[in-house]
């Protein structure tokens, strides 16, 4: 039964109350929700939809967690993380000769510095220093120092002031380069010798990558855990190191490194992460999502918490190390304390688990140093080290670097995480319309219900020869699609509704004598909709340090999607066959006989909709991307984020869709790259499209 409400109705549904009777004349203002401030609830209802889901998954872990009573039962939860880490980030490459060479040596005071260069894999140069204390007698026990995101690696002040003191301590220290950091710049440029993406960018050098590596069904996380087990085994075959003495400690990005090594490998012994541990539960309503390599696919769905990172080590020893006013989430760390504590308390091991809190913010600052000594010093020795933290003479970039040009680019058969991934992309594969449908379906996480559909309607706006209906549609339970319904004055009969769907909203063409109203004065009524996170549903995001929107538009809440197993592209989807309803109760629309058009960003899904919904009869993509193996073969790529489909390359390409559904109902006009530029071949406009349309 199809619902339709009137004024007072739609006002209520909306939680507008008495703010319709402001807005109840037409105005030539076609984004007509986005001028109320009762309506601003639009914007966040993407993430409100996605938070709310989020929370649902995370609360069906916890009577799983509260059945961990025995090490059997801890033996078996860590055996199931171990499996849904190595799934998700596409499996580990096999250990290949390291080929690890000491480049050079420092001398110094009560320490010496080597620096190093092995291959985590073939051709995968890691850049390191390993700090070996000058006094006592080996073998030392050692600490792996997981680097956070600074763009000068291993040669941050806060690394160096930890690895000197380790040493002064009588504590080997091995730090390493991360992907996109100090002499490991994933987008060398050797004219301006820097990054490609900027000075200050460096932390999108992890996710520009990621989002390439996730089209294979990888993670970029695959490369940055490898690194860190490569370093280990290349630490652990010193023999200066004693194996049976080995502690994790990072921050950040480096506590992030350090949670997963120390789930993952069992040589380490004592973990130490600083500044990462919160809760997803928390990143979801506060900071939102991380980088790609800290974003497991699909972890909340799945019920991983950061709780379970710590359960995986348990009983061992584990020290977090919190900042009160970190950006991180401390109700978040407390929370995942409490859940790990009580884990610990039952299987026999109270008292191995610990909270360092420092009223301070993000960051491996003093005290959070100064607690890791004292906390290192008693499980190793058996007795906290109470002195204080010497300060350290600091050496320089040049002095520490492990490159004759101080960049791994320049070496003869460097591979980047972009090559490694190219080469891992699968061959193509040719699949019936009925499998290939299947695929998507199950890739996308596709799903729509049919039967009535809720709509409102807001007004209407008169022009010459045409009318446009605002209206809002229920696409599912908490999501409202904006959209505008054109209408001519004098409908041609033989002439098919269309959907139109802009990847810059339902505004985009919508001017007078732009593309829409062509087509209206040509005889078609064309419903042009906001898909869910676009147009004026688009979540508005604040100017970040990284720049992430500008590369990857609306990450947040992207990302959170694929975190439940969802996607935007199969969302937007179902929001685009819900058009078609909307469509067949306002014009009586027969099964095969909506056309539409996808203009950018919202061809890709659209393009998924005509392959899964059979009520599409002729299909036009314009400006839209070529293919996702453009993203996998291109080095860098912008805005195509939100058209990604996780492992789509191990069963389908864009084109593969294209040519199941046929030429005689797709046509492809001036197709983009991976960077968003056009080819400037087959150019589409109005006349275009219209004489497809008429074949």
């Amino acid at each position: 039964m199809l619902l339709k409400f009137g004024r007072r109705a739609a006002a209520l549904a909306l939680g507008l109350s008495g703010a319709w009777s402001s807005y109840s004349q037409p105005r030539e203002n076609l984004d007509f929700l986005g001028g109320l401030p009762d309506f601003e609830k639009i914007r966040t209802m993407l993430p409100a939809y996605l938070e709310a889901r989020g929370r649902s998954h995370l609360a069906q872990r916890r009577p799983e967690i509260d059945r961990i009573a025995t090490p059997e039962d801890l033996a078996r939860r860590r055996i199931w993380l171990r499996n849904f880490i190595t799934q998700s980030v596409g499996g580990f490459p096999g250990a290949t000769p390291l080929r690890a060479r000491v480049t050079g040596v420092l001398d110094r005071t009560g320490y010496r510095i080597e620096k190093i260069v092995f291959e985590s894999q073939p051709g995968l140069f890691v850049t390191a220093n390993l700090y070996l204390p000058a006094t006592g007698k080996a073998p030392y026990p050692a600490v792996l120092v997981s680097l956070g995101h600074e763009r000068n690696g291993k040669v941050n002040e806060d690394w160096q002031t930890l690895l000197v003191n380790l040493a002064r301590r009588g504590y080997a220290g091995f730090a390493w380069d991360p992907i996109g950091q100090g002499e490991r710049t994933q987008f060398y440029d050797p004219v301006t010798k820097a990054s490609r993406l900027g000075l200050h960018r460096y932390v999108i050098e992890h996710t520009m990558p990621g989002i390439q590596c996730l089209l294979n069904g990888d993670s970029v996380a695959r490369y940055m855990i490898w690194d860190g087990i490569r370093a280990l085994d290349y630490l652990v075959s010193r023999p200066e190191i004693d194996t049976r003495n080995i502690a994790a400690t990072g921050n950040s990005g480096g506590g992030n490194l350090t949670v997963y090594l120390a789930a993952l490998d069992d040589r380490i012994r004592l973990a130490a992460p600083s500044c990462w541990l919160t809760s997803n539960g928390r990143l979801m309503e506060t900071l939102g999502p991380q980088d790609a390599e800290q974003s497991l696919l699909p972890m909340i769905s799945a019920g991983v918490e950061h709780a379970d990172f710590i359960h995986a080590f348990a009983p061992k020893p584990y020290l977090i190390l919190a900042a009160i006013r970190d950006f991180f989430s401390i109700a978040g760390t407390r929370a995942t304390f409490a859940e790990a504590s009580g884990v610990y308390d039952r299987v026999g091991a109270a008292g191995r688990l610990e909270l360092f809190e420092a009223d301070d913010g993000h960051g491996y600052t003093k005290p959070r140093r100064e607690a890791f000594y004292r906390w290192l010093s008693k499980w190793v020795r058996g007795a906290e080290d109470p002195s204080p933290e010497t300060t350290v003479s600091l050496e320089s970039e040049e002095s520490l670097r492990c490159t004759p040009e101080g960049q791994t680019a320049l070496l003869q058969g460097s591979e980047t995480v972009y090559s490694l991934n190219k080469k891992r992309t699968p061959p193509r594969i040719v699949l019936r319309r009925e499998q290939l449908a299947e695929r998507v379906r199950a890739r996308t996480a596709y799903t729509v219900s049919h039967g009535s559909i809720h709509i409102a309607k807001f007004g209407v706006v008169q022009r010459s020869g045409y009318r446009i209906a605002k209206l809002t549609y229920e696409s599912e339970p908490g999501i409202l699609i904006p959209a505008l319904l054109f209408s001519p004055s004098s409908p041609a009969a033989d002439k098919q509704p269309v959907v139109f769907v802009h990847g810059r909203g339902k505004s985009a063409d919508a001017a007078v004598g732009g593309e829409i109203e062509k087509l209206v004065r040509a005889g078609h009524a064309v419903l042009a909709l906001d898909t869910r996170g676009s147009g004026e549903t688009a979540v508005l995001e604040p100017q970040d340090g990284q720049h992430y929107s500008r590369y990857f538009g609306d990450y947040s809440n992207t990302m959170k999607a694929l975190l439940q197993g969802r996607t935007l592209v199969g969302m937007r989807a179902a929001d685009i066959v819900r058009a078609v309803d909307v469509l067949a109760a306002e014009t009586g629309v027969a099964p095969r006989q909506v056309f539409a058009i996808g203009k950018e960003s919202g061809g890709i899904p659209l393009l998924h909709a005509a392959l899964l919904d059979d009520r599409f009869g002729k299909v036009v993509l314009d400006g839209a991307l070529r293919s996702y193996r453009d993203v996998v073969d291109s080095p860098m790529h912008r805005g195509i984020f939100d058209s990604v489909v996780p492992g789509a390359l191990l069963d389908y390409d864009l084109d593969d869709l294209v040519a199941a559904l046929g030429p005689a109902r797709v046509r492809v006009f001036d197709p983009a790259n991976a960077m968003g530029i056009r080819s400037g071949v087959n150019r589409a406009g109005a006349a275009g499209i219209l004489s497809f349309f008429a074949q």
